[in-house]
């Protein structure tokens, strides 16, 4: 029996088309599948808190290729059609529809699935948003809310707070940490970002936990905290963060730990890559296993899977990048921020609305973040490069 040939990518979101882009592009010219939950054309997600629930982009707008674009790609797409199963042995993938579809390799870029609250599912007026349909339904809700409660302090939930918040809805943000953002950008821009969501008129019950959500007949009335306060709310969204989607993997034997457990190289094991939210892999120049929800490192890494499929031995060692838009606010960051490294304001001035702050850890350079200052944050990244580049001691 010949072995199987081609490449089935798991996932149609950005990683899963990116990475058959990347093949076309390096000459492949083999099979290639792509197959995705979804029964959308392939779209960008980062545009679905902001464009796209402000009202501004149609959903049409967030469309990663038209279709005359995926039809140069030479593909089978399928569309709405969840995997279930992987047996990497054969490597063969099983669909909720019964398909069984068998490749040569296999890419996994099935990305994350939202984290929800106990209950939230019997109640109307709860959202989360993950997908084109959530971010349109999310917006239906909140053209005709009164109080809108977002439970969760992360990039997210501050995004979703300072577009409701431009839609005129009235905006509470619970999170358990004590700024915005203390996890990725410490207390002393996570303060200044606290301070720029409660000039624009959102209240801020941070350093809270939620016990769960109240409703009658059937619809939500309320967050309940463990302070014992109720927070009314005819609309909460729930943006708890996501865990990766890998329950489709369970009876597969590979590894998973927070996500598809990689080498350097992508490769979860022979003949099987993982690409994007779904993929932890083995970071060379850190020395950690890492994975990253943006969608800078979806593209990169995809390029960077297509490269080992075709024989280019390439460790994936990328300074982590990512972005986000708050108001008239862009915040860039390069490197990993922490809250466990010292933070210090290197160009500019938070009064003016615009600085730089680079991140220390050991006196080395591990970050840096400009707010409203992109070109003097690309300048101080080469800081970061070359702390990454160093050899170890």
């Amino acid at each position: 029996m010949s072995a199987p040939a081609g490449v089935l990518v798991v996932g149609a979101s950005a990683a899963g088309i990116a990475t058959a882009d990347a093949l076309r592009r390096k000459g492949y010219r083999d099979s290639l599948t792509l197959l995705g939950a979804e029964s959308h054309l392939p779209y960008d997600r980062p545009p679905l808190s902001k464009q796209v629930l402000s009202g501004t982009w149609e959903a049409e707008r967030v469309r990663l290729r038209s279709p005359e674009k995926l039809a140069e790609l030479d593909a089978d797409i399928i569309l709405g059609d969840p995997a279930v199963g992987l047996d990497p042995a054969t490597r063969t993938v099983r669909t909720a529809s019964g398909r069984v579809l068998t490749a040569g390799t296999i890419v996994v870029a099935t990305g994350l699935r939202p984290r929800t609250l106990p209950g939230q599912d019997g109640l109307t007026g709860v959202h989360v948003l993950r997908t084109v349909d959530d971010s349109l339904a999310l917006r239906s809700a909140l053209l005709s809310a009164t109080q809108v409660v977002v439970v969760g302090d992360g990039v997210l939930g501050t995004e979703i707070a300072a577009t409701a918040r431009g839609m005129g809805a009235d905006v509470t943000l619970v999170g358990p940490q004590p700024v915005p953002m203390a996890s990725q950008f410490g207390t002393l821009v996570g303060g200044l970002l606290g301070e720029l969501h409660a000039e624009r008129g959102v209240r801020l019950r941070l350093g809270t936990a939620v016990e769960g959500l109240t409703g009658r007949d059937g619809r939500v009335t309320g967050v309940r905290l463990d302070t014992g306060d109720e927070l009314p709310a005819d609309v909460v969204v729930v943006a708890l963060g996501a865990a990766p989607a890998t329950e489709w993997l369970a009876e597969s034997g590979l590894r998973l730990d927070n996500g598809l457990v990689c080498d350097s190289r992508c490769r979860a094991a022979e003949g099987i890559y993982s690409a994007g939210d779904v993929a932890r892999w083995q970071h060379d120049a850190l020395g950690v296993s890492l994975r990253l929800e943006n969608r800078t490192n979806a593209t990169m890494q995809a390029n960077a899977v297509a490269a080992n499929i075709l024989g280019e031995d390439q460790a994936y060692s990328p300074v982590p990048h990512f972005w986000t838009d708050q108001y008239d606010t862009k915040i860039q960051v390069h490197g990993l921020p922490t809250a466990a490294a010292e933070a210090t304001i290197v160009d500019g001035d938070p009064a003016d609305g615009r600085f730089v702050a680079m991140y220390r850890r050991g006196g080395a350079a591990v970050g840096v973040l400009g707010w409203n200052m992109p070109k003097q944050t690309r300048l101080r990244r080469g800081e970061v490069v070359e702390a990454l580049s160093a050899p170890a001691t």
